[in-house]
């Protein structure tokens, strides 16, 4: 199975820039994986498509401001840092720009010294292990100086940080946001409740993998990046009643997706606990607790239109980009909706 098998082509003006001003206004594309059937509705028509034996697995990370900016002390040039993953107290694996720049022992200054860090280590992918050094609060400051880490493809300025949150984020620690969930709007989400479907919240916080080509030719050969997870007891209790009932889990995203893969068992059993996950989906997986999947286009090549291809098989997941292009559809993270049923 090759990289390009999973390649479509995207007119570059169909790549989302901005959120919606209304969330739930965007498109939602139902895709019927078993007939390939195609509906066109809205995001706030999603419950339409919901019973109330069903439940919904959202993950509730929060976005926090990565991105920052500093310079380096001994020559006061720019550098650019990306925190990834938090190793210990003030210790973090970044992404640095230029990464020639920040050799060991490399010191860089940020917000005229409020937050000051230096390089430790040089490790996979050639991230960088900085040490921080501050005084008071580390969330505090980075909500001072930090800039949220949109993705590349996104060149406009946010003026609302809030749109790069779902508006059940809770829990500090993603590089990126779980963007399937940016359409949910706190009335949509009570008339689910309403309806009797049952909400999970799991967390699993998203890192910059996410974004990263898939560089071999082979896709079995590709190494997936760790990101971090955690399910609590009343979430697992709720995805496994929710299947002793006969009703359907359905993903909120591809990071929902890929937490309960990695913790289920052969049965499709949920257990809660917390750590580390390098799951990687795509077509010939056998899908043990997800029935359904509400996501956004995903880039061309990418990890997440692979595991997407193994939901519903990849000529089907094809045909329905190429359905969405000639309809418009608004493609990647500030983009439109795809849920795939049976």
């Amino acid at each position: 199975m090759k990289v390009s098998d999973f390649n479509y082509e995207l007119p570059e003006e169909l790549i989302a820039q901005d959120p919606l001003d209304q969330r739930d206004n965007s498109r939602l594309m139902v895709l019927h994986r078993k007939t390939g059937e195609i509906e066109h509705r809205h995001f706030y028509d999603l419950i339409d498509y919901l019973n109330p034996e069903d439940c919904l697995v959202v993950n509730n990370t929060k976005v926090i401001p990565a991105r920052l900016m500093g310079v380096k002390e001994e020559t006061g040039a720019s550098i650019e840092i990306l925190l990834l993953k938090r190793k210990e107290e003030k210790i973090w694996e970044t992404l640095v720009k230029p990464g020639k720049k920040a050799r060991i022992g490399a010191r860089i200054v940020f917000g005229d010294g409020l937050l000051t860090g230096e390089v430790i280590d040089i490790v996979e992918e050639g991230n960088r292990l900085i040490r921080f050094e501050y005084e008071g609060i580390f969330e505090e400051i980075l909500d001072r100086l930090g800039e949220m880490p949109l993705p590349p493809y996104i060149t406009h300025q946010m003026e609302d940080k809030n749109r790069y949150q779902t508006v059940y984020a809770k829990y500090d620690g993603s590089a990126a946001a779980p963007t399937a969930g940016l359409h949910f709007t706190e009335e949509l989400l009570q008339r689910i409740r309403k309806k009797g479907i049952r909400i999970a919240e799991i967390t699993l916080h998203v890192g910059l993998g996410t974004f990263r080509p898939v560089k071999v030719e082979d896709v079995q050969n590709h190494h997936m990046h760790t990101e971090y997870y955690q399910i609590s007891a009343e979430a697992a209790a709720i995805i496994n009643a929710t299947k002793a009932n006969g009703g359907r889990v359905i993903s909120v995203g591809t990071t929902s997706t890929r937490t309960i893969e990695s913790v289920a068992d052969e049965t499709g059993h949920v257990t809660a606990g917390s750590g580390w996950t390098d799951i990687f989906i795509y077509p010939g997986y056998r899908f043990r607790t997800i029935d359904a999947l509400i996501t956004n286009f995903h880039l061309p090549e990418s990890t997440l239109i692979m595991l997407v291809s193994a939901l519903a098989d990849r000529e089907t997941v094809l045909a329905a980009y190429q359905t969405a292009v000639n309809e418009r559809y608004r493609f990647f993270s500030f983009g439109d909706a795809m849920m795939i049923v049976d």
